[in-house]
């Protein structure tokens, strides 16, 4: 029996991972979110005995120790942050308190007797490509967005707590992830409901820039695999697709399988936070996965049916 905290647990990845790890009856999950970006609807409920939510903000010294010394926990997946590239380009100073909450979450694991933090960081923290693909040892800490550098403050605090307390970590640097319970402020979402209803996508700039997009299920398979089998303790995991693609063609690839009659519209480029390129190197990931990864038109296919049952 584990005790495992998921922070951001209402979150979109946070919990199809809550919804993962629970499948085992003799794990305890333990859910914590203030609902800045999550939403209960996420929360995994009934019939999941061994799940509990509790509404707490990580930024909150008070708010979140208490949580820890009741639970004794065993594990965290410390996945609370905020998040969307409009959403953390406009509130950097929001951003930055996300430093709180993840020294707030070593110290509480390290007095608490937590043996392992998991930690969701991002793509972002390479910034503009050095090499491609982006290889979890090659950082050249190149952008200057609060969102990648309270990542990769992140990343240097797990290092530091792992040398000088014995605190076990993972990272996993997560590149674009897409599903059906997604919310609508990501570009595929954003796409997809946007061909669903007949209206323009947006594209930032020309398009040209690469992305790769990982559907949800693969994400889950493979971190909660690196919690079940030990997996690359203290090390670095790119969770993503190595299937890159510009958001040109993706744009172009949703209106085709929704047969809808939108159309494309170009709009100025983003002064920063967006890179020209994005591809992982994924190894690991698919040494994590023991199979291929869900091809981009299988889940977009997944998605868009999900959106429009919804709709219904």
């Amino acid at each position: 029996m584990a005790r495992i905290l998921i922070t951001g647990g209402a979150g979109f990845v946070g919990s199809a991972l809550a919804t993962e790890l629970c499948r085992n009856p003799e794990d305890r999950i333990v859910i914590v979110d203030n609902f800045e970006t999550g939403e209960q609807s996420k929360v995994p409920g009934s019939p999941h005995a061994n799940v509990t939510f509790i509404k707490a903000d990580v930024n909150d010294f008070k708010d979140i120790s208490s949580v820890f010394f009741s639970w004794k926990f065993d594990v965290v997946f410390h996945y609370a942050a905020l998040v969307g590239v409009k959403r953390t380009l406009e509130n950097p100073v929001k951003v930055l308190r996300d430093i709180d909450g993840i020294r707030n979450v070593l110290d509480l694991a390290k007095n608490t007797g937590v043996s392992r933090v998991y930690y969701s960081s991002s793509s972002e923290v390479y910034g503009e490509p050095v090499h491609i693909p982006q290889h979890e040892h090659t950082t050249p800490l190149n952008s200057r967005l609060p969102y990648a550098v309270v990542k990769n403050v992140g990343e240097a605090f797990l290092r530091s707590y792992a040398q000088e307390f014995g605190l076990e970590y993972t990272i996993f640097r997560f590149f674009n992830t897409y599903g059906p319970l997604q919310s609508a402020d990501f570009v595929v979402s954003k796409f997809i409901h946007a061909a669903l209803d007949g209206r323009d996508l947006h594209i930032y700039g020309d398009g040209s820039q690469t992305r790769t997009f990982c559907f949800i299920a693969d994400n889950v398979k493979a971190t909660a695999a690196a919690f079940r089998t030990n997996a690359f303790v203290n090390d670095v995991i790119n969770i993503g697709s190595d299937d890159e693609i510009t958001v040109l063609k993706l744009a172009q690839k949703v209106i085709r399988l929704t047969e809808s009659p939108s159309k494309i519209i170009h709009l100025p480029p983003l002064e920063e936070g967006d890179m020209t390129r994005r591809k992982p190197e994924i190894s690991k990931m698919r040494e994590l996965l023991g199979g291929n990864l869900t091809p981009l038109d299988l889940g977009l296919k997944e998605v868009i049916e999900a959106f429009r049952v919804c709709a219904e």
